[in-house]
């Protein structure tokens, strides 16, 4: 069958996320395999905390081209993939299945070559994209990636306590129907941005982002919406960065309680309230982070305002990026004289969800 009928017949292929996830980690293990990455390289010294460690002492210019030729391909095929699955689903009825679309299918293979070729690229050439743009970029591309889940997920969920603030359902529906396109790029230019490397950082770090392709690679599919799911991928940031974080010479023992307990405040305040868990369970959830807290303060191990340093700067980018954007939505509708007709189309169907 050609490739173009394929991805549009309605064939549903069985899948489990375990199979995923596996996945993931088998893909991980042909990186450790391939390994070492790095042996033969004299690393300047990381003396400041906007320098980048992982890269060549000299620039190399095939490295240069590989990784920004591979992130581009990679990126392209990605988008691609998004367009065509919402063109399946407003032309073809694409529905929600339980299993795989021939679209889904497409999107994991292809993934899958393109994590092949970054490991491939960092063994020949090493270098990836940090080597030409700052570490901060691909830092606040996925510190971004984590204030849009909070918009959209604000209607179901809330933000403070299972208490929704009141967000335009205007904004929540232009980042439903479009943060597709943004999570793809914060996650393959992160994932281009760092060499393959076999640190403990390092391969969490791109187990994560693994497992996050793996989520944007089952578009309309019933486990893209698995509520346990999309928590395990919001609050395995919480593990990355403490353990990045232990690991940094630079950093010390108050940056690895800043994000363990910062990370941890969010999961509390905002991500447990859309598991459904009972109020007794969440009670309880509540009362063991609060002794927790009162627990490390009392000890001296940090204090009383690291656990608010990330949730403050979180939930203000949350007030900042959805007034933003509503007044960039709400200038549109004036110029074109009422609400971007794709926008109002999606509504409903937002509320439900």
């Amino acid at each position: 069958m050609p490739l173009k009928s394929w991805i549009r017949s309605h064939k549903s292929y069985r899948f489990q996320l375990s199979w995923g996830l596996l996945g993931c980690l088998t893909l991980l293990m042909v990186a450790i395999f391939i390994g070492p990455y790095s042996e033969h390289i004299e690393f300047l010294p990381d003396e400041t905390r906007g320098w980048y460690y992982w890269q060549l002492p000299e620039p190399s210019t095939w490295a240069f081209i590989t990784a920004w030729v591979g992130y581009a391909a990679h990126q392209l095929f990605h988008w691609w993939i998004i367009f065509r699955a919402k063109q399946l689903r407003h032309k073809e009825g694409l529905g929600y299945t339980s299993g795989l679309h021939p679209i889904n299918v497409l999107a994991l293979v292809g993934n899958a070559f393109f994590i092949g070729l970054h490991i491939l690229q960092t063994k020949f050439f090493y270098d990836g994209l940090a080597q030409t743009v700052s570490v901060w970029s691909s830092q606040f591309a996925v510190i971004f990636l984590l204030v849009v889940v909070l918009i959209m997920e604000n209607p179901r969920r809330g933000l403070f306590f299972g208490k929704r603030v009141p967000i335009k359902q205007t904004v929540v529906t232009c980042l439903k129907r479009y943060h597709g396109y943004y999570f793809s790029w914060a996650i393959l230019y992160t994932f281009w941005y760092h060499p393959i490397e076999l640190t403990l950082g390092h391969l969490l770090g791109f187990f994560y982002l693994f497992a996050l392709l793996l989520q944007g690679s089952l578009m309309f599919t019933r486990t893209h919406r698995n509520r346990h799911w999309t928590f395990f991928l919001e609050s395995f940031v919480l593990i990355h960065g403490a353990v990045v974080a232990y690991l940094s010479p630079l950093q010390g023992w108050s940056a690895v309680a800043m994000f363990f307990t910062g990370f941890l405040t969010m999961i509390v305040v905002t991500q447990i309230h859309g598991l459904g868990l009972s109020r007794r369970i969440i009670g309880s959830i509540i009362a063991g982070y609060v002794l927790l807290l009162l627990g490390l303060v009392a000890s001296g191990v940090m204090s009383w305002q690291l656990p608010l340093r990330i949730p403050f700067g979180e939930y203000g980018l949350v007030l900042v990026v959805s007034l933003l954007l509503w007044g960039a939505l709400a200038l549109t509708a004036r110029g074109r004289g009422s609400m971007a007709p794709e926008l109002e189309k999606d509504n409903l169907e937002v509320t439900r969800s």
